[in-house]
């Protein structure tokens, strides 16, 4: 089932069923645009045989990054740069789409506090509540983002509402306390979600690929769970979207990422089984698959329409074509002797930006010299965002 296309709602054909999950690679040039390395990375997934590669954290505006390393789409400064990117990208038939993000309340900071959906202040996160203005502006700040995504090469959008980022935090009980119409009840803390939704539709046509990121748990006391996830997903199989993309976790104190899963095997199918009763729109998930046999089990099974890779595709961007072949070579995934917070992560991240930056690989690096490598890239990025940025925040 791996290799048999996938045809979405909106007309467009994804080649096969593996992609390459959203990551926060870190590759942008501090300044919210696309580096020589970052296309250099996507063209290796390209020529990898990934049906599809999704850019994580591609930034609607400048004012709340979940990185300084992140792309920005509104403004689009240097199109060039971008059309790069994408021509790299989308080479052998790759669809290209750009993860369309707000950190809200996680956000870098940039000028003044945070903006969540109610005002925040907890294990050292603060954030203000966001004005009625600020919230109605969304739609069309997504819209917009949209719009570019579409001008500058990308053949498709995800909208984020997983990971505790913006949309995440007002569809969760847990941080929308709002009493107007985009608080309260599950439905109205979901209306911001399904109106960026139609809004992003209506700007970029019914032939343009338009996918959705939720988290089937927050995995966090008083966060969504799964029933009422459950139930957003029927909700948006009410619209105009052509895939839900599932995973977990948030980044919030307390709360487990998705990628810091510790079962054996993929984490989300049981979920995405369960959706299966409440949607035809196409699924996929990521998180937890490092086996040729759990991806072709998960297809084919009818979990999942895709399924995505991430850190298998850190340690080997030409394993799709691998799994596709008689061979089925698997990636070998390392063991670590020490994990410092934010290691683990960083250690990936790292790796992102050797194969961008030399085509290869430096396979004896230490969590704590990667960890190092990132901490040292965010500080010179942040003092360039600033600048880029300051006349427009």
């Amino acid at each position: 089932m791996l290799d048999k296309p996938l045809h979405l709602p909106c007309g467009a054909v994804l080649k096969n069923r593996i992609a390459k999950a959203a990551m926060s690679d870190d590759l942008g040039d501090g300044c919210g645009s696309p580096t020589d390395a970052q296309q250099r990375l996507y063209g290796l997934w390209a020529d990898g045989g990934t049906a599809l590669s999704l850019v994580g954290e591609v930034q609607i505006g400048p004012w709340a990054p979940e990185n300084y390393g992140n792309l920005v789409l509104n403004p689009l400064r240097e199109p060039g740069r971008f059309r790069a990117l994408s021509d790299a990208a989308t080479a052998n038939g790759t669809h290209f789409w750009a993860q369309l993000g707000h950190a809200g309340a996680l956000a870098a900071p940039v000028a003044g506090p945070a903006k969540a959906p109610s005002a925040l202040d907890v294990s050292g996160i603060h954030a203000i509540e966001m004005t009625s203005e600020e919230v109605e502006a969304l739609p069309a700040a997504y819209a917009k983002a949209a719009l570019n995504a579409n001008s500058a090469g990308f053949t498709g959008v995800e909208i984020h509402a997983a990971h505790g980022f913006l949309l995440n935090q007002f569809l969760s009980p847990l941080f929308n306390r709002r009493a107007d119409r985009w608080g309260g009840s599950p439905e109205r803390r979901a209306v911001l979600l399904l109106e960026i939704i139609a809004a992003v539709r209506a700007a970029v046509g019914s032939g343009f690929p338009v996918a959705v990121k939720i988290n089937a748990t927050d995995q966090l006391a008083g966060g969504i769970e799964e029933p009422e996830a459950l139930d957003l997903v029927a909700m948006l199989d009410e619209t105009a979207i052509d895939l839900i993309d599932i995973s977990g976790g948030a980044y919030f104190p307390g709360a487990a990422a998705a990628s810091d899963g510790t079962r054996a095997g993929p984490y989300f199918l049981d979920f995405a089984r369960a959706a299966r009763e409440r949607t035809g729109k196409p699924l996929m998930t990521a998180g937890g698959f490092k086996k040729k046999a759990e991806a072709e089990e998960a297809v084919s099974s009818g979990a999942v329409d895709m399924v995505g890779l991430a850190r298998a595709l850190a340690l080997d961007p030409g394993l799709p074509d691998k799994w596709l072949s008689e061979s089925g070579e698997e990636a070998v995934f390392p063991r670590f002797s020490s994990t410092p917070s934010g290691g683990v992560t960083a250690w990936y991240t790292q790796r992102l930006h050797e194969w961008g930056s030399n085509g290869t690989v430096e396979q004896e690096r230490s969590v704590e010299d990667a960890l190092a490598q990132v901490e040292r890239r965010k500080a010179a990025n942040a003092v360039l965002w600033q600048k880029q940025f300051q006349t427009e925040l």
